[in-house]
């Protein structure tokens, strides 16, 4: 069954383009093999949560929410990790196809034709360009002009910067031009290129420190911090008496919290998911100039997030709803 078409259009087209971009071949099977193993573990964390609070008169809604929920992210999760890796491959190529065009330059120089010093620029040290390279290759080789052969490389591999180099080598074989020096003065200012942009993400440095301390560390502690304050409200606010606000003479009277301190747990760990997701995308955006970069950062955000808040509750817990109870 192709559960692939159970997706949104776009969706689907996304998929198959990332999963492109990262080599791999048969999307469809790809694509319904990642949903039965969302909808698996969907169901797995489900039942988790329903066995551990049957109690809870919300368990139902608690179910269903984390069903949902673990769908979403489980999908989240392979969308942006096949997306992150297609794009690490496209960077890798972007980062070696100045040596390949340095390569190219020098076999022409060395006397060789353009289609002999193309394939022969074909080393295993630029993998994953190489084999995009001998691809192409093979197209020339059975009679394919350069310019077409060129044209389907740029087509696989979806990159602007090869797109435009590339473009510039199909305006040199159509114009007669000095191929050799043409592509020596792309390949170094590729690299120059190269260097600027490692230079302006070392200074953000700075800003992506703070967002992942602020995420990682001051949410779950405040979260952590609400979390059993409500808690002691509710176990204070449970031990007064019923008394009548005609009886005391005034406006209004304290009356015991009526919420789950489950819901105020799942709540907090909701929104710090969600933190953690956006902050992870909003590091790459910073740091990268996109946002899937940045989701490297997110498994280390998730745990120590996590740890931070559980820490804390289990700190502060004791202590504090203990000294209260004393108090009272």
């Amino acid at each position: 069954m192709n559960l692939e078409n159970f997706l949104p259009e776009k969706i689907r087209e996304s998929y198959s383009k990332n999963l492109k971009n990262a080599g791999k071949s048969n999307s469809k099977k790809y694509i319904s093999r990642m949903i039965i193993y969302s909808i698996i573990f969907s169901v797995i964390v489900s039942v988790v949560v329903y066995v551990t609070q049957m109690q809870d008169s919300l368990v139902i809604y608690f179910t269903l929410f984390s069903f949902i929920g673990a769908f979403f992210f489980t999908q989240l999760f392979v969308y942006f990790s096949i997306s992150l890796k297609a794009s690490m491959r496209i960077k890798r190529m972007e980062e070696v196809f100045p040596d390949f065009i340095g390569l190219m330059s020098s076999n022409l120089r060395a006397g060789m034709t353009i289609e002999n010093s193309f394939l022969n620029s074909a080393r295993p040290e630029l993998s994953p360009l190489d084999k995009e390279i001998r691809e192409t290759g093979k197209e020339i080789a059975t009679g394919k002009s350069m310019v077409d052969a060129f044209q389907n490389m740029t087509n696989r591999i979806d990159s602007e910067k090869i797109e435009k180099v590339i473009s510039l080598i199909i305006s040199g074989l159509k114009t007669g031009g000095d191929i050799s020096n043409l592509l020596q003065k792309t390949a170094t200012n590729m690299r120059e290129k190269d260097y600027l942009e490692r230079r302006a993400a070392s200074n953000v440095i700075m800003y992506v420190i703070f967002i992942f301390v602020a995420v990682g560390v001051g949410a779950p502690v405040l979260f952590g911090l609400s979390s059993v304050l409500v808690e002691v409200i509710i176990e204070i606010t449970g031990q007064l008496p019923d008394v009548e606000a005609t009886q005391l003479n005034m406006p209004l009277t304290m009356e015991g919290v009526d919420i789950s301190i489950s819901f105020i747990i799942y709540f907090s760990l909701g929104f710090i998911l969600i933190t953690d997701l956006i902050s992870s995308l909003l590091i790459g955006l910073v740091n990268k100039g996109e946002e899937k970069y940045g989701l490297k950062y997110l498994f280390p955000l998730i745990i120590l997030s996590l740890f931070i808040f559980f820490s804390i509750r289990i700190l502060l817990s004791k202590i504090l709803i203990e000294s209260f109870l004393s108090i009272s």
